[in-house]
């Protein structure tokens, strides 16, 4: 299958873009273990994020295949780059479209989508990792508000000065069988009760934002529940679901970067 003009002008416009804006730059911010701000903001004025979602929120009305395009270039010359827009896109924005109500949608994903706020998504526990059947970390119901209490590991975009957001996996309760329900809850950065740990020092993806989250009696309100209540863990692997989608093409952007190949067929 060959590449249609709109998407050979994309993948020439971020190739471009990754050669002459993330390359001269990005050594630094691993040296000095930073943030490229500077790379997030252009990469929004360009339409990135918003790449697969509707015009309606801002998008660019595109889908998948552009995504992995984009970030398959960006990774060509840099991972942290390419990781940081996968994961605001798949992992922070995506929730929010797949199974957010109509006010949840307007209050959150325009900025979203813009690249002028990022949203991180709360799976990964110490004791845990991503093993959602595993999770530890409680939130209940208390009148109108949630009330959240545990702790997430190695959450991507969760600690930068324009994160808006983490939607937080959490036991809610108990079903039937005698499993646990699991359910999303939206926690806005600056939620009393909610703090964000220093950032990893990590050996690769210097450039990208991970940090453990805290959560103690972190109050939220009820209708900052995601989707319908129960349904986190079929949500979130749903979502996982299409994020490896988008981390094979960044898995290919490094193969190509590394190997050094100047064309890429599709087929």
């Amino acid at each position: 299958m060959q590449l249609t003009e709109e998407l050979e002008a994309l993948r020439a416009s971020v190739r471009d873009f990754a050669r002459e804006v993330v390359a001269p730059v990005i050594a630094g911010h691993y040296e000095q273990h930073t943030f490229p701000y500077e790379i997030v903001r252009q990469m929004g004025k360009m339409g990135l994020f918003g790449l697969p979602f509707p015009e309606e929120y801002g998008g660019m009305g595109g889908d998948y295949l552009a995504l992995g395009v984009a970030l398959e270039e960006l990774a060509r010359v840099d991972s942290s780059v390419a990781i940081t827009l996968e994961a605001a896109v798949s992992l922070g924005a995506m929730p929010i479209y797949r199974y957010g109500t109509a006010e949840q949608k307007q209050r959150w994903l325009p900025a979203l989508v813009s690249g002028e706020a990022l949203a991180g998504f709360g799976l990964t526990e110490p004791g845990f990792g991503s093993d959602a059947g595993g999770t530890q970390t409680r939130a209940v119901l208390d009148g109108d508000e949630w009330v959240i209490n545990g702790s997430k590991a190695f959450i991507t975009n969760s600690g930068t000065t324009i994160t808006r957001l983490v939607t937080v996996t959490a036991v809610t309760g108990k079903r039937p069988d005698g499993r646990s329900e699991i359910s999303t809850i939206v926690v806005p950065s600056g939620t009393p009760g909610f703090t964000v740990g220093p950032s990893y020092d990590k050996v690769g993806w210097c450039a990208s934002d991970t940090h453990e989250l805290s959560f103690v009696d972190c109050r939220v309100p009820a209708a900052n529940l995601l989707g319908e209540r129960g349904r986190g863990l079929a949500q979130l692997l749903s979502v996982l679901a299409e994020s490896r989608i988008a981390l094979a093409a960044v898995g290919v952007g490094i193969a190509v970067g590394i190997g050094g190949s100047r064309r890429r067929t599709y087929p």
